[in-house]
């Protein structure tokens, strides 16, 4: 363990250090501490269903009925109706023909793609012979999560880093491999950085070297598109190169993940993936709250649209400051610092300004490349983004 002491009192004496702030309630986007109370400006509860009375109210009464966990594998006894008409829901939304839930979507990234290039060795142990030699290989956009490296490193396949929407660069790579297998990774809506893949791009690329397309799209689910269904809707695309992977911890205000693909992947995935068959799953009181949350976003539109005016407000109130922000297309609007310590010391002066915004920094990404992570949520109010722009103007000046 002496190791670990050493790297432990290296990180001290950087200063990275850092005390966070630690909520008595969850924010809505307002929150408690024990100093009193912040408007949080970097929540994923984008549109406030978190504390909805719809999704409590229902949340209540699955707890009343199934109790506060399932403490089995679905496939040894802990399937639930809900379960299924989750998903039948959810591959519904992506206009997807089936999809599998996981506990959460971080595990759904580290179980599905390994399992995308390890079907034939997984369908061995029942009597399959393949007909074929497959080999795979990824290419995946540089700053993607990194539930998707860890993912792609837990699979074993080769994988190819391509710089950050260069097509030109993915395309090369894509021209180069030899691999008979290729799947492009990418995230839907980066989750620092706040900009979208470029999807008909991407698509066209699959096209030409016959490729499959695997989108997390954790930040676009509930959030683009014209009914919020994410990125493929935002775009308009649908094609059977696509696998989606979502999460129900942001836009719908929950706990889980799951995958949207053709039926015969999710049934490869439902019994040959470890992070779905080896665990438990989301608990029940949870499952029956974002299909709520689907009937929300559907029947309260209103939700999206305040989320939409107050991301345009606020860029607004950003540009008569003088600030230019690093994106501006999605509700995650980046404000770079590029210095480690100055992006804490800047968010610790918007903490006593009474927000919260988180800061940025390595590892999440590369380091001197710090930014502040602004969130925009439907429940803001124009004078909380005022005052915040306000105040982040003082403090960088």
């Amino acid at each position: 363990m002496q190791d670990l002491a050493e790297v432990g009192a290296w990180l001290d004496e950087r200063g990275t250090a850092r005390t966070d702030v630690v909520p008595l309630t969850l924010p809505d986007p307002s929150f408690d501490t024990d100093s009193g109370r912040l408007v949080s400006f970097s929540t994923n509860n984008y549109l406030g269903l978190s504390t909805s009375e719809r999704m409590k109210t229902v949340a209540r009464a699955a707890i009343d009925r199934y109790g506060v966990a399932n403490c089995e594998s679905r496939l040894l006894g802990g399937n639930l109706e809900l379960y299924d008409r989750l998903e039948s829901r959810l591959a519904a939304l992506k206009r997807k023909p089936a999809a599998l839930l996981f506990a959460t979507g971080y595990l759904a990234n580290l179980g599905v793609l390994p399992v995308l290039v390890r079907a034939t060795n997984l369908a061995r142990a029942y009597g399959y012979t393949p007909g074929t030699r497959w080999n795979h290989a990824f290419f995946t956009d540089e700053f993607n999560h990194l539930s998707i490296r860890e993912g792609i490193r837990a699979s074993g396949a080769p994988s190819f880093a391509f710089r950050h929407l260069d097509m030109a660069d993915l395309e090369a790579k894509l021209r180069a491999s030899t691999a008979r297998i290729k799947i492009i990774v990418t995230d839907g809506v980066f989750s620092q950085h706040g900009d979208i893949a470029p999807l008909p791009d991407l698509m066209a690329l699959a096209e030409r070297y016959d490729a499959s397309v695997y989108i997390d799209d954790a930040h676009g689910t509930g959030v683009l598109g014209e009914t919020g269904a994410g990125t493929t809707e935002h775009f308009g695309i649908e094609s059977p190169r696509i696998i989606q992977m979502g999460t129900l911890s942001k836009a719908y205000g929950a706990i889980g993940g799951f995958v949207a693909t053709e039926e015969r992947i999710t049934r490869i995935l439902r019994f040959g993936c470890s992070a779905f068959g080896f665990t438990s799953t989301l608990p029940p009181d949870q499952a029956a709250a974002v299909l709520e949350a689907i009937d929300i976003i559907q029947d309260e539109p209103e939700r999206r649209r305040r989320l939409w005016q107050n991301q345009r407000y606020f860029l607004e109130r950003l540009s008569r400051v003088g600030i230019t922000p690093m994106s501006r297309c999605t509700p995650i609007v980046p404000v770079s610092v590029g210095d480690e310590r100055r992006c804490d010391h800047v968010a610790a002066g918007l903490r006593e300004c009474g927000f919260h915004v988180d800061a940025i920094v390595f590892p999440a990404i590369a380091p001197g490349s710090a930014l502040l992570r602004f969130m925009m949520n439907a429940n803001h109010t124009v004078e909380q983004i005022d005052d915040v722009v306000d105040a982040l103007a003082r403090l960088l000046s």
